[in-house]
C-alpha cells in the first residue's frame, strides 16, 4: 500500500475517532481494496475500544464514534454478508442520520451485491424498521423487487405517514405490494392502527379505501388479505385493522358468498367481536337463502362450542329459523345443535334440547340414535327431560360413586449446581441470568460470584464480549436508583460502580410509609448491591442464600455446610446474604434439629444465629415454636374509620400488622428490618408500577402467611382496575412452607376475583394445589369470599368464572365446600347481590355432580319466591339438588392425578 493510500487511511481513522460521520464517504472514495482492508482491521480495533468504554468522554463521544464506525465499516467490508453483520450489529444501531451516509459509503457496488445486502438487512426486523432509507436506497440502486418483510414494511409505514398520506401512497410504486403485506402482518405497524383522531389525513384505512376506489389497489386482493388475516386469528387488538377495512369496503352479496368457508372459520375461532361480525354476515346470507345447509351445520358446530352466551343463543335462534323454513334440513343441522349440550350454561342446554325435541320427528332412526348419544353431555338438570324425549334410545349409564379429582402435588425439584466453566456461566447469563425466573436467576448469580472469586479478569472479559451493547461504561447513573437484575453485579465485576453508591444501596432500608412490595423488592436490591460491591474479592467466595429447592428454600444442613466452608476460608458472611439465607432455610424440614446442633458446634456468630433461627423457642423475643421468627396479621379498617380514599376499595382498607420481633430489627441489615415490625400498621395502597413479582416468592419461601400478607395490597388492587399479572406469585405461595391463615385465604380470594382471566386462572391453580396438599381451608376461603362479594369488592361474575373453571377439572366437591361457606353471607340480605345467579348455577352444578346434601341458610326462602330470573331458577335448582343429595347414600372419595 503506497504512502498516498496510507495517508488516506489515517485521515479516515482520524475522522472516525472524531465522530465526523459526514466526512467518511468522501474519505472512502479514493481508497482501493487493499487500503480498505487495512482500514477495516483498525476500525475493528477501534470498535473494541468503544465497547470497552475507552471513549466515555465527552458524553456524546461514544454515539458519535459508533455512528462514524457504522458508515466507515459499510464502505470497507468486501462481502454483502459481512456488511450486513456490521450494519445490523446492536452496538452500532445509534443514530438515524448515519443510515443515508452508509448508503453513500457503499459507493457503486453492483446491483446483485446491493440486492443481497438489502435482503439480508430486511430479514432482520429490528434492523430494517430503523434503516428504511438505507434499504430503500439499496433497492432502488439494484433495480430488484421490493423485499416485503415485516421490518421493511414497518419502516416504510413510518416513513410515508404524514398529512399527504394518500398522495404519497398513490405516487409510490411499492404501495400495492407493501400494503398487502402490512394488512396481513400478525401485528400491524403502529401507524396503520391509529384512530382518525385530529389528523384524519393520516388515517390509513380511509386512505386505503380511497386508493381502492381509484383502482390503485385491487379491491379483491385487499378483501382477500383482510379476511385471511381475520381467519388466522390472534388477539383482538391485532385484528382491528383488517376488520375495519372489511367494514369500510362493504362487501356485496357475491363477495360475501365467495368467502363463506372463511366466515365459517372466523365465526368459530376468532375473538368475540370479530366472530360476531362473521356471524352477522352468515346470518344475512342464511336469511337470503344463499347459505348452504352444510356450511350452516359447520358454522353451528363451531359457534356452539364457544362460551359467549350472546353468540351461542344467536346461533340457536338462526338454526330454529332455518328449520322452520326448511324442515328437511333437520337431519344435517340437529347433530350440530347437540354441541350445545355440553355448554356450561344450563339455560343454553335447555334451549338446545327444546330445539332438538321440536324437530326430532323429522329425522330418521340413525340420526335419532346419534342425538340420543350426544344427550349424555347434558347435565343432571336436564337428564329427565332427555329420557322423556329419547326414551329407550338414551343410553343408560351405570351410576358410579363420585370421586374428587385434584391435581398432583408438585414434586420438590432440586436446584442444579452452578455453572462449572466461565463459558457455561456466560451462556447462562445471556439466556437465564437476566430473566425473571427466580431459581435460574439465583443459580446464575451464584455462578457469577463463584467464578469472579476464582478469576475476576476472565469473567470480566467474557462479560464484555457477551454484552457489547449494554452501555454500562457510559451510563453508570443507570444504577443510581435501584438494581435492575443481575446487571448491577455484572457492572461490579467490571469495576464500574462508585463505592459510595454501593454502600448507600447496600445499607438502605425502606421508609416508614413504604408499600410492602417495595419492601420485598428492597430485600432483592440490597442483596444485589452487596454482591456487586464484593464480587471478585476474597470476602465473597460464594453466596450463602442460593436456594437448593425450586421454591427458593434452602436445606438446613446445606446452609450449615456453607457456613462451615466460610469458617474454613476465614470469610465473614455478608450481612444481606446471611439474612436472606436465614429467611430461606426450611425450618419444617426433618433435619432441622440436627442442623441446629451442627450450627451451634461451628462456634461462629453466624452459626449461633442459625441455631437461634432454627430453634425459635430459644430466641430472645419469645417467638412461638413452629410459627417462624417473623409473622403478620391482616385486618380491614371499618368503613366509618378515617380513610385517605372515599371509595372504600379493599386496597384502601387492608392493614397488615407485622409482628414485633426485636431480634430481627437488631440483627438484620436495614433492608430486612421491616420484617421485625418497622413498618407502621396503615393501609398500603401503591399507585406505581409493580416489578419483580416473580422474585418476591424466593424472599420468604418458609413464611407463607407473611408472604401472602405482603401481596395483599397489590392483589386487592387487581380486582378494581385493569392491572395484569398480580397473581403470578400465587403459584409459589401454594408450594411454600408455613401455615395457611387469613392472609393466604384473602390472597386466594382476591385472586379469584381479579379482572384479568389469566390472573383468575393462576388463582384457581393455587387453590387446587393447596387442596391436593391437604392444606386448603375451604370453609375459611368461602367465608372471606362471602364478605368480599357482599361488600362489592369481588364481582360475582368473575368469581363464578373462576369457580366454574376449578370445578370442571373434577374438583366439584372442593368448589362446593368453598361456595357452601360463602352463600349464607350473600343470601341473608333482602336484596341478594346482583349477578349471584351465575354463582348459584356453578354451585348447583357442583352439587349435582358430587351428590352433596345439607342446607344453606337463606336458600329455601329465596327459592320459594316467584319469578323466572336466573337467580330464582338456579336457587330452585340448587335447593333441589341438595335435597336429592341428602337422600342419597353416595360414596365419595378423591383422586389426585
Amino acid at each position: 500500500m503506497g504512502d498516498e493510500m496510507e495517508n488516506g487511511v489515517e485521515k479516515l481513522l482520524a475522522a472516525v475517532r472524531a465522530g465526523e460521520s459526514g466526512e467518511v464517504p468522501a474519505l472512502l472514495e479514493p481508497l482501493d481494496a487493499a487500503a480498505r482492508e487495512a482500514a477495516l482491521v483498525r476500525l475493528k480495533a477501534l470498535r473494541a475500544e468503544v465497547r470497552a468504554g475507552k471513549w466515555a468522554t465527552p458524553p456524546d463521544a461514544p454515539d458519535r464514534v459508533r455512528g462514524a464506525l457504522y458508515v466507515a465499516g459499510a464502505g470497507c467490508l468486501p462481502t454483502a454478508a459481512a456488511a450486513a453483520s456490521w450494519l445490523g450489529a446492536r452496538d452500532l444501531q445509534i443514530r438515524a442520520e448515519d443510515k443515508p451516509l452508509a448508503l453513500a459509503a457503499l459507493g457503486d457496488r453492483d446491483p446483485e451485491w446491493a440486492a443481497d445486502l438489502a435482503g439480508r438487512l430486511a430479514g432482520r426486523r429490528a434492523v430494517a424498521e430503523h434503516s428504511y432509507a438505507l434499504l430503500h436506497g439499496l433497492i432502488v440502486r439494484s433495480g430488484y423487487a421490493v423485499p416485503p418483510t415485516d421490518g421493511y414494511v414497518t419502516g416504510w409505514t413510518w416513513h410515508i405517514t404524514d398529512d399527504r398520506l394518500v398522495e404519497r401512497l398513490r405516487e409510490d410504486p411499492q404501495t400495492p405490494v407493501l400494503v398487502a403485506h402490512a394488512l396481513g402482518m400478525a401485528e400491524a405497524p403502529e401507524p396503520l392502527t391509529r384512530p382518525v383522531g385530529r389528523r384524519p389525513a393520516r388515517h390509513w384505512p380511509s386512505a386505503l379505501l380511497v386508493l381502492v376506489e381509484e383502482g390503485v389497489l385491487d379491491r379483491a386482493r385487499i378483501l382477500d388479505v383482510c379476511v385471511s388475516r381475520l381467519l388466522r386469528g390472534g388477539p383482538v387488538r391485532n385484528l382491528r385493522l383488517p376488520l375495519e377495512m372489511v367494514r369500510l369496503l362493504v362487501p356485496d352479496a357475491e363477495e360475501l358468498r365467495e368467502r363463506i368457508p372463511d366466515w365459517v372459520g372466523i365465526a368459530a375461532d376468532a375473538p368475540s367481536p370479530v366472530a360476531g361480525y362473521a356471524q352477522d354476515v352468515l346470518v344475512e346470507l342464511a336469511s337470503a337463502g344463499t347459505l348452504p345447509v352444510g356450511a350452516l351445520a359447520e358454522m353451528t358446530s363451531g359457534v356452539l362450542f364457544r362460551t359467549e352466551k350472546k353468540l351461542v343463543r344467536a346461533q340457536l335462534a338462526l338454526v330454529g329459523k332455518v328449520l322452520a323454513r326448511e324442515p328437511g334440513a333437520a337431519g344435517e343441522l340437529l347433530p350440530a345443535v347437540t354441541e350445545a349440550f355440553g355448554n356450561e350454561d344450563t339455560e343454553v342446554q335447555e334451549r338446545a334440547l327444546t330445539l332438538v325435541g321440536k324437530h326430532l320427528p323429522a329425522v330418521d332412526a340413525g340420526v335419532r340414535r346419534e342425538l340420543a348419544e350426544a344427550a349424555g353431555l347434558l347435565g343432571p338438570t336436564h337428564r329427565r327431560a332427555a329420557e322423556e324425549l329419547f326414551g329407550a334410545d338414551l343410553a343408560r349409564e351405570a351410576v358410579l360413586p363420585y370421586q374428587e379429582i385434584l391435581p398432583p402435588v408438585p414434586e420438590e425439584q432440586r436446584v442444579a449446581p452452578p455453572a462449572t466453566t466461565v463459558e457455561e456461566l456466560v451462556a447462562e447469563l445471556v439466556v437465564k441470568g437476566l430473566s425473571e425466573e427466580p431459581v435460574a436467576f439465583e443459580r446464575a448469580l451464584d455462578g457469577l460470584v463463584r467464578h469472579a472469586h476464582r478469576d475476576r479478569a476472565a469473567v470480566a472479559e467474557a462479560v464484555r464480549e457477551a454484552f457489547p451493547s449494554a452501555g454500562w461504561e457510559q451510563q453508570t447513573h443507570y444504577f443510581t436508583h435501584e438494581a435492575h437484575g443481575i446487571d448491577v453485579v455484572l457492572a461490579g465485576v467490571l469495576g464500574l460502580l462508585n463505592p459510595a453508591l454501593v454502600d448507600f444501596h447496600r445499607t438502605k432500608g425502606p421508609g416508614a410509609d413504604c408499600c410492602l412490595h417495595q419492601a420485598l423488592s428492597g430485600v432483592l436490591d440490597a442483596r444485589l448491591w452487596e454482591a456487586a460491591g464484593l464480587v471478585g474479592t476474597g470476602a465473597l467466595p460464594f453466596l450463602l442464600a442460593t436456594p437448593t429447592r425450586h421454591t427458593g428454600a434452602i436445606d438446613p444442613l446445606v446452609l450449615v455446610e456453607r457456613l462451615r466452608e466460610y469458617r474454613e476460608a476465614g470469610a465473614e458472611p455478608a450481612p444481606s446474604d446471611l439474612a436472606q439465607a436465614l429467611l430461606r432455610v426450611a425450618r419444617a424440614d426433618p433435619s432441622t434439629g440436627r442442623a441446629a446442633e451442627e450450627a451451634a458446634a461451628l462456634g461462629t456468630p453466624a452459626g449461633g444465629r442459625l441455631t437461634a433461627w432454627l430453634r425459635p423457642e430459644t430466641a430472645a423475643d419469645g417467638a412461638v415454636p413452629g410459627a417462624g421468627p417473623v409473622g403478620a396479621a391482616v385486618r380491614f379498617l371499618r368503613r366509618d374509620e378515617d380513610l385517605a380514599s372515599r371509595r372504600f376499595w379493599p386496597s384502601d382498607r387492608i392493614v397488615v400488622d407485622l409482628g414485633e420481633r426485636p431480634a430481627v430489627r437488631a440483627e438484620f441489615p436495614p433492608a430486612f428490618q421491616w420484617l421485625g415490625g418497622a413498618l407502621g400498621a396503615t393501609p398500603r395502597r401503591c399507585h406505581h408500577w409493580v416489578e419483580s413479582r416473580a422474585q418476591w416468592a424466593t424472599v420468604l419461601p418458609a413464611d407463607r402467611e407473611l408472604f401472602a400478607a405482603c401481596l395483599l395490597p397489590t392483589l386487592a388492587a387487581s380486582v378494581e382496575g385493569d392491572s395484569r399479572g398480580a397473581t403470578e406469585p400465587l403459584t409459589a405461595l401454594a408450594e411454600a412452607d408455613g401455615p395457611v391463615g387469613r392472609a393466604v385465604l384473602l390472597a386466594l380470594a382476591f385472586g379469584l376475583g381479579c379482572v384479568d382471566a389469566d390472573d383468575r386462572l393462576r388463582a384457581v391453580d393455587a387453590v387446587l394445589v393447596l387442596a391436593a396438599r391437604g392444606e386448603l381451608d375451604a370453609g375459611g376461603l368461602g367465608t372471606e369470599l362471602g364478605r368480599l362479594v357482599a361488600e362489592g369488592s369481588v364481582k360475582p361474575n368473575r368469581l363464578a368464572d373462576a369457580a366454574r373453571t376449578a370445578a370442571t377439572t373434577g374438583a366439584y366437591g372442593t368448589v362446593w365446600a368453598v361456595l357452601a361457606a360463602m352463600l349464607p353471607e350473600l343470601l341473608a340480605p333482602a336484596a341478594p347481590v346482583r349477578g349471584l345467579g351465575e354463582v348459584l348455577a356453578v354451585a348447583a352444578d357442583c352439587v349435582e355432580r358430587c351428590g352433596a346434601g345439607g342446607e344453606v341458610a337463606g336458600l329455601g326462602a329465596l327459592a320459594a319466591g316467584r319469578g323466572s330470573s336466573q337467580l330464582m331458577v338456579q336457587a330452585r335448582r340448587l335447593l333441589g339438588a341438595l335435597r336429592q343429595g341428602a337422600g342419597q347414600d353416595s360414596t365419595k372419595g378423591s383422586i389426585s392425578l
